[in-house]
């Protein structure tokens, strides 16, 4: 059986590219295999951060996930943080893992040049702890949007490397699975850029909990151009990015849209969009504020799948001690 494994962070609302990227992936993969999950909250903390604030933020992510059709009872969810193993494993890779590399990630540059009173060596260290995520659990397949391909790379790398110099198959070397749909959502204002939580214009991002007047207000304002065809194509940045929105919102192809709103023009085009999305949200905000009200289930559930996870990631770490010869000797059965 193929074992999926990712993870989220508990910051920031979720937006639309979240959900239609990585959070459709992980609610397919219950039927496709053992899925495991994780709210990342120690990533969380490599930057500057609100303590209080992430707590409830952990919640947030929790009740998100449950909402969009995460099943306890057929995936394993829990807390980053409550399975120390990540955190030990993270050490026993930083060794096989080059320096050189890690300072030249792009999501390091990007992020360290933005912090203005501290870059953390958390920071730095990240992707080995996205690494020690993953490989705990001998993850087979990783879901991930297209902007984490890099370190999916540097994963792979530190499997192999792990496994040429402590035993061939002491870890398993893991696959990426992007969509081929919506793998990459831009801003409706900048669709140039990706669409993100910290987008300069408020317009820009559409979140998973926004209202149906605020989503149709944001599809409405969109960025396109001066023409009137439903294409792709150089200077049709904006268009291209509606059409993303729709194909994967409907299931469907790009082109099989464009072929369905082409001459239809940009006003009624935009107006599907938008329609579409708010039917396709709504769902998922209507259970997430019945799920968000109950803290002390939400807790339950992730120490429940804290202890599953545990079980399978103490197994690992095990063999990987005795592979690097690191503790005590191991009993021989």
């Amino acid at each position: 059986m193929t074992r999926i494994f990712s993870g989220i962070q508990p910051t920031g609302q979720k937006h639309l590219g979240n959900y239609i990227g990585a959070i459709t992936q992980w609610v397919a993969g219950q039927d496709r295999g053992e899925a495991i999950y994780c709210v990342v909250d120690l990533h969380a903390i490599t930057v500057a951060y609100d303590p209080v604030a992430l707590r409830s933020t952990v919640y947030d992510t929790t009740a998100f996930l449950l909402a969009a059709g995460l099943d306890p009872a057929r995936c394993i969810l829990f807390r980053q943080s409550d399975v120390p193993e990540h955190t030990e494993l993270t050490w026993l890779l930083a060794g096989v893992t080059e320096l050189g590399r890690l300072q030249r990630m792009h999501q390091f540059r990007d992020k360290s040049l933005a912090q203005r009173e501290l870059v953390s060596a958390g920071l730095l260290f990240y992707p080995v702890l996205q690494a020690a995520d993953v490989l705990a659990y001998r993850a087979d397949e990783v879901p991930v949007g297209e902007d984490q391909r890099e370190h999916l790379e540097l994963m792979r790398d530190v499997a192999r490397r792990a496994n040429a110099r402590f035993g061939e198959g002491l870890l398993v070397v893991p696959e990426h699975r992007i969509p081929a749909v919506g793998a990459r959502i831009m801003d409706l204002q900048s669709p140039d850029r990706k669409m993100s939580t910290s987008s300069e214009s408020p317009h820009g991002t559409v979140y998973v909990l926004d209202g149906p007047d605020v989503i149709v207000r944001k599809f409405r304002s969109a960025v396109t151009d001066s023409g009137r065809e439903i294409a792709t194509g150089p200077g049709k940045e904006g268009i291209a990015n509606l059409l993303e929105i729709l194909a994967a919102v409907r299931g469907a192809s790009i082109d099989e849209v464009q072929s369905e709103f082409n001459g239809a023009g940009y006003g009624a085009f935009k107006q599907a969009v938008a329609d579409a999305v708010v039917d396709y949200l709504a769902p998922v905000r209507e259970r997430y504020q019945r799920l968000r009200e109950d803290e002390p289930e939400l807790e339950r559930l992730l120490a429940v799948g804290a202890d599953k996870a545990r079980r399978i990631a103490s197994t690992t770490l095990a063999d990987v001690r005795a592979a690097m010869c690191v503790g005590p000797v191991r009993p021989t059965r």
